[in-house]
């Protein structure tokens, strides 16, 4: 191992020969807080291009733009009673008009940069490992190659074939599929110990115990999560639920940054019907990419999670179908929806698609009214996924307007509340424990360490609050390579 003075002086070395400026956090929260040279020259850079510049981009407010976009409002639906079928207001955020299209170039970015601003990381020797079920390992290939690094990519063999071919050819990345599909996060875990064991040049950034990943989440997501509910709030209205998959357990964590400002908030974590982890410690294979399963991540602050939704992932593959095909667009505009909002529902990919059917089944079971606002995100779009609408047309023939009235019906405003599951005290604890057979057992963390993330009451709060320390950190950084002051 290279001592850690060495290894920030090649990383500085790196980030001068090749440009590169880190942003802080702060600036990804408030992008307003970005110098105006970097503005100036962001308004020439393509929204994916493999520029440094586009460690700005890293935002929930870039200008909904393929090139040239500077920054604006957090970008959201506001989904009507038309289409949701319930009369709270359900809000989501949309993670399209990040760089790579999904919001998990945030939860790597908080995971890589301070491991080279700390001299953990040598962009000139390591090789950055990014474990993922999908979009967590293409954030972090994207990622790796503006920061001056290379990277290998870890997925399941049967994530959506647009993830393999993008990762492959436009990244350059080191590509691993592992068996299986978006639940066999164990055999990713394995090829991570096999790494580790093997190749002295790879750093793993497993994003299911980075602290990193839910530190960016808590502070950026959350910020824009607050935002949001702000430009949507009327007089009588609450702020009364937000949902999240639970995935690695980053974008939950934008909730326990909500619940500093809103104490009676509900925090509902979704899941698959068909690998219901958390619902009836089930498991199994799904269809709902990038959300993982068969285990408890170890960032999960699960003293914070309320209740557990369990989503029939045959719902979301039909309502991807409606919201994208012209047969389900033109049925719903003869369902009265906006064609404003239907030109949207691209938007919204198929996680995207289960919280918002998690929301539904939310208001359902805790009868919110109209002055009831739930929160959720779309991660990614409906784009990532082409290859599995021609799947379902090959599969299922034709979509047609029949087909898009039982949809719509069934899959979209017959959610009814159950597989919906309230956690209490000793659910929580039940829940947490399962960590043990993952972590402890498998994964090298100690009992001390799995009951300090239960016991200590200012553990979470010091996790999320790193990031203050590490703007200071990436400041000094940039200040030592005077890419900023030259540029």
């Amino acid at each position: 191992m290279k001592n850690k003075n060495v290894m920030l002086e090649n990383a500085i070395a790196r980030s001068r020969e090749k440009g590169i400026i880190l942003p802080t956090f702060k600036q990804q929260q408030f992008p307003e807080l970005i110098p105006d040279k970097v503005k100036q020259h962001l308004k020439n850079v393509g929204l994916w291009d493999i520029n440094p510049l586009n460690l700005f981009r890293i935002t929930w407010k870039n200008e909904p733009l393929e090139k040239g976009g500077l920054f604006g409002k957090v970008n959201y639906l506001d989904l009507p009673k038309a289409l949701t079928g319930v009369d709270a207001k359900i809000v989501l955020l949309v993670g399209k008009y990040f760089p790579t299209g999904a919001h998990k170039v945030g939860a790597a970015y908080g995971c890589l940069a301070p491991k080279i601003i700390n001299g953990e990381f040598d962009p000139t020797y390591h090789k950055a490992v990014w474990p993922s079920t999908g979009n967590y390992c293409r954030g972090g290939a994207f990622d790796s190659k503006l920061m001056g690094t290379e990277s290998v990519a870890i997925l399941p063999e049967e994530m959506s074939r647009e993830r393999f071919e993008w990762l492959r050819n436009y990244i350059g990345s080191e590509v691993i599929a592992t068996p299986g599909c978006e639940s066999n996060v164990k055999e990713i875990y394995d090829k991570c110990w096999e790494i580790k064991r093997t190749r002295e040049d790879c750093v793993v950034f497993n994003q299911f115990e980075e602290f990193g990943n839910a530190a960016w989440h808590y502070n950026i997501t959350g910020q824009a999560l607050e935002e949001v509910y702000g430009y949507v709030k009327q007089n009588n209205y609450n702020l009364s639920a937000y949902i999240s998959a639970t995935g690695s357990a980053g974008t939950i964590a934008g909730g326990d940054y909500l619940r500093t400002k809103f104490p009676f908030l509900k925090v509902v974590a979704s899941e698959a019907l068909q690998c219901p982890t958390i619902y009836s410690n089930g498991f199994g294979g799904h269809r709902i990419e990038g959300i993982g399963d068969k285990h408890i991540p170890w960032i999960h602050n699960v003293k914070n999670t309320n209740a557990i939704t369990a989503i029939d992932d045959e719902d979301c593959m039909r309502l991807l179908r409606l919201f994208n095909e012209p047969a389900g667009h033109a049925r719903l505009l003869e369902l009265g929806i906006e064609q404003s909002l239907i030109d949207q529902l691209h938007l919204i990919g198929i996680s995207g698609i289960s919280n918002l059917l998690s929301a539904i089944k939310t208001a359902k079971y805790y009868e919110y009214d109209a002055d009831d606002v739930i929160i959720s995100i779309a991660t990614d779009a409906a784009e990532m996924y082409q290859s599995r609408l021609d799947e379902l047309k090959e599969q299922r023939g034709a979509y047609t307007s029949l087909q898009a009235s039982i949809d719509f019906e069934c899959c979209l405003q017959g959610q009814s509340i159950s597989h919906f599951k309230e956690l209490n005290y000793q659910d929580q604890k039940s829940v947490h424990n399962l960590k043990y057979f993952t972590w402890v057992e498998q994964q090298g963390k100690s009992v001390e360490e799995l009951n300090q993330l239960w016991n200590d009451k200012t553990f979470w709060n010091s996790m999320f609050k790193q990031t203050e320390a590490w703007d200071v950190q990436i400041e000094e950084f940039n200040e030592r390579t005077g890419v900023l002051k030259n540029l």
